[in-house]
C-alpha cells in the first residue's frame, strides 16, 4: 500500500484531500463532485513495483461547468506519489462510456503541461482487448534506475497487446 503524506497534498492542493478508511484519497468539489483517488498494486513493469493510479468520479447528476481545480488537486496527489518512490504509475483509461480517448488526452495533457520533460518520462499506448479499446500510459521519473527496462516492458507488452497476442 501506498503511503503519502497527506499534509502535504493539503499544503498544495487546491481542495481539501482526506485519507478514507479504505486507505483511498477522497476530496469533494466545489460543485459537491467526489473524486476518490487510489493506487492499486499491479504486476511489475520491468522489474520494478507497479500503481494502477485511479480516478474515480461521482457523476452528478446533471453537467457541470469545468472546474479548474480538480486538476492542480490530482497533479498534487501524483507529485507527492513520485516524492514517496520511484515506483512505476500506470494509468488505463475507462472504458464504460465511450470516452476512454477523451480521458485519455485531457490526463495526457495535465501531466504533460505541467510536468517537468526532465523528470520524467510517459509511455502512451492504445490496444483493443477483446473487442474493447483502451488506452494507457505509464510514468516513470528518470531517476529510477530501472528506466530502461520498464520502458522496454511497456512497450513490449502493448505491442503484444496491439497485435492480439496475450
Amino acid at each position: 500500500m501506498i503511503q503519502l503524506s497527506i499534509d502535504f497534498i493539503n499544503q498544495k492542493s487546491n481542495y481539501n484531500v482526506v485519507l478514507s478508511p479504505y486507505g483511498e484519497l477522497d476530496f469533494i468539489t466545489d460543485y459537491g463532485v467526489k473524486y476518490t483517488i487510489s493506487f492499486v498494486t499491479e504486476e511489475y513493469v520491468g522489474g520494478c513495483e507497479t500503481y494502477q493510479f485511479v480516478i474515480k468520479r461521482k457523476k452528478p447528476d446533471k453537467r457541470l461547468p469545468h472546474d479548474p481545480k480538480v486538476e492542480p488537486t490530482i497533479l498534487t496527489i501524483i507529485q507527492e506519489f513520485f516524492a514517496e518512490n520511484l515506483n512505476v504509475l500506470l494509468y488505463i483509461c475507462d472504458d464504460s462510456d465511450g470516452k476512454e480517448a477523451s480521458r485519455h488526452r485531457l490526463f495526457l495533457n495535465w501531466f504533460q503541461k505541467n510536468a517537468d520533460p526532465e523528470r520524467f518520462t510517459i509511455r502512451t499506448a492504445h490496444a483493443t482487448v477483446e473487442n474493447k479499446g483502451f488506452y494507457a500510459a505509464i510514468i516513470v521519473e528518470n531517476r529510477n534506475p530501472l528506466l530502461k527496462n520498464i520502458i522496454e516492458d511497456f512497450e513490449t507488452t502493448a505491442q503484444a497487446l496491439t497485435e492480439g497476442k496475450p
